[in-house]
């Protein structure tokens, strides 16, 4: 009998299969080993040496901690431990307390695979905070607080535009209050309607002659504020607001500079695998899986922060702001900073030639350009650094504390490179740092809910889902062996090898992370693969009874069912997709998983096992050659 092999046409196909399942195969073998716990050291200050392996190693072992591993790389020392979660909060107090307040110990994790595999950068797949653990917090956004601001803002703007045009008599004041002081909270006690009908709006008062003059000042206003409104009410008085679009632009602005500034906190925290995304109107919902520490996480997450500079006010300023430093003194400083925050480029803690804790900044081009100008015209003047952030008071209101941090005197012209010192401790100015290096918070931030999950219950989520996915997968092999014999035996190996390729596609993929609920969608996906097969193979055997030949019902069974397979897969994916795009936490971890169980069971289900059937076949024909003589 002669021996049958695949066709040329058919090799590049078999190639492509082979590099794709090695590919994802590969990839996928770090999941069965796991993470092990682990502790990164590293110094609040960038330039702090970093302590030698063995002093961490001598550390460890005086605490009867059973040490792993110790890796040094370039900004921190990660020590891999043989222990539980509380065992590794244990090594950080110990690490804390003998390292003293130039380092910082944080909890994390290290891949358990071989060394090889780490080498070729295979890590395990990402696990979702239900599986793994970790802490779970919803933030509210306040924007009526940001348009507040926005409208103060517009209000010192247009006292200096007066004051530049010499108009003296015309003032400015927000609109349905007293005075400046009074609050929206009081505003709403006293009368809610009118509150309503004047919120958001400055009036504008002037004398009889100069109602001509007021359409420069609205003029120049509206080019340094695009959206703002005028509205005549009187002929002495108008209004200031801005229009309706400019607002809902304003809050879109607003929900997009928070997501990005916490993603950035959220990265110098090194947590990769955390959710952030909005959640409704005004909240974000981020997930945090893998974090033992939820309070350092609160700290930075929570922390609503800016930093703007300032010049001394003199005593013809007008709308100059006062505030009080440590030591009592009263300042008075210009109603508008140099520059603010949103200049800084990069931010790092370190000391002082007398070892107190201090940041160093690095402003972008347009914050070293005004501050290159300031510092040339104000030599021997002083520059006021006021530190800013928002906290509730007893009665559950949204107060901003502002505090000066820093009075210099400028000594000469200064660029894009400087200093802020007087800190409180190497703490404070690596959270500083930190804060500054992600960027602040133009709206106030609020957490409306946090939620701790233990990595004991993750374990138990992960074990049964596991077993879920063991007893789907051997029922559905033992009936497609029994049922479909050899071709059965073909569908199994497609089955297996899309399981493979999709564990090794979601380790390989940065922003896949794995949920319990997408434990199910890889349920979902065994039972999508089979239902391939099935299809093909009904077809072969439909064909069969017609008469034709085993060659020719195979290709005919394959070329016929594959339309129907792409259209359940490419409806199945659109819904997919859909809630990929609107869905949130558990919901958008099945649909990624389902997404990608979709791709791998399209490759495996038509692709691989054709190319399978195709080599299987000719023993299949010789065989019942032999059957008719």
């Amino acid at each position: 009998m002669r021996k049958t092999t695949a066709k040329p046409k058919h090799t590049w196909q078999i190639l492509v299969i082979i590099i794709t399942v090695v590919i994802l195969g590969l990839n996928a073998i770090p999941t069965l080993y796991g993470n092990n716990n682990a502790l990164l050291v590293s110094g609040v200050n960038s330039t702090q040496p970093l302590p030698s392996i063995q002093q961490l190693r001598d550390v460890m072992l005086q605490q009867n901690i059973q040490v792993k591993q110790i890796i040094n790389g370039d900004a921190d020392s990660k020590i891999v431990i043989d222990g539980d979660d509380e065992a590794l909060v244990h090594a950080q107090q110990q690490l804390k307390s003998e390292l003293g307040d130039d380092y910082q110990v944080r909890l994390g994790n290290q891949s358990a695979a071989p060394k090889w595999l780490q080498e070729l950068g295979m890590s395990p797949i990402k696990l979702g905070l239900d599986l793994s653990g970790g802490v779970l917090f919803v933030l509210e956004v306040d924007t009526d607080r940001a348009d507040q601001e926005r409208l103060a803002n517009a209000k010192d703007e247009t006292l200096q535009i007066i004051h530049d045009h010499g108009l003296r008599g015309m003032s400015v004041k927000m609109a349905g209050t007293e005075n400046n002081l009074v609050s929206k909270a009081d505003v709403t006690t006293k009368n809610p309607v009118a509150q309503t009908e004047t919120e958001g709006k400055l009036d504008l008062h002037f004398l009889s002659h100069q109602a001509a003059k007021v359409k420069a000042v609205v003029t120049d206003l509206q080019q340094r504020l695009p959206g703002i409104t005028y509205s005549k009410t009187g002929e002495r008085s108008a209004t200031l607001a801005f229009s309706e679009q400019s607002i809902t632009t304003f809050h879109h602005e607003i929900m997009a500079q928070a997501l990005t500034t916490l993603r950035g906190r959220i990265e110098e925290l090194g947590i990769t695998e955390a959710v952030t995304q909005r959640q409704g109107q005004s909240r974000i919902r981020i997930e945090l899986p893998g974090v033992k520490d939820p309070e350092q996480a609160k700290r930075i997450i929570g922390a609503t922060a800016s930093l703007d500079f300032y010049e001394m006010a003199n005593s013809g300023t007008m709308g100059a702001k006062s505030f009080t430093d440590e030591d009592g003194r009263h300042l008075r400083v210009a109603p508008k900073p140099i520059f603010t925050g949103s200049n800084i480029e990069n931010a790092n803690s370190g000391r002082d030639e007398m070892g107190i804790a201090l940041v160093n900044l690095t402003l972008d081009g347009i914050g070293g350009k005004k501050m290159s100008e300031f510092s040339r015209d104000n030599i021997g003047n002083p520059m006021v650094t006021i530190f800013s952030e928002y906290h509730k008071n007893s009665a559950d209101e949204m107060i901003k504390n502002s505090r000066v941090i820093s009075v210099a005197t400028i000594q000469s012209q200064l660029g894009n490179r400087f200093s802020i010192t007087g800190l409180d401790s190497p703490q404070a100015a690596s959270d500083l740092a930190l804060l500054l290096r992600a960027g602040s918070l133009d709206a106030p931030i609020t957490i409306v809910q946090q939620r701790t999950i233990q990595a004991s219950l993750g374990k138990e989520n992960v074990n049964n889902g596991i077993m879920a996915l063991a007893i789907g997968l051997g029922i559905t092999l033992v009936f497609m062996g029994l049922w479909y014999r050899k071709l059965g035996l073909i569908a199994n190996t497609s089955l297996v090898l899309n399981l493979v390729c999709l564990l090794g596609l979601m380790a390989l993929l940065p922003n896949v992370v794995l949920t319990l609920p997408g434990i199910a969608g890889l349920v979902l996906t065994v039972g999508m693969a089979v239902d391939t097969n099935v299809l093909i193979f009904e077809r072969i055997k439909e064909e069969r009874k017609r008469g034709r030949s085993n060659f020719l019902a195979i290709e005919t069974g394959y070329k016929e069912a594959f339309a129907t397979i792409l259209d359940a897969n490419v409806t199945t994916m659109i819904t997919a997709l859909i809630l990929l795009s609107i869905g949130y936490g558990p919901v958008k971890g099945f649909a990624m998983t389902l997404s990608l169980g979709i791709l791998t069971s399209m490759f495996t289900g038509v692709f691989v096992a054709h190319v399978l059937t195709y080599i299987v076949k000719p023993q299949i024909a010789v065989k019942q050659k032999e059957l008719k003589a």
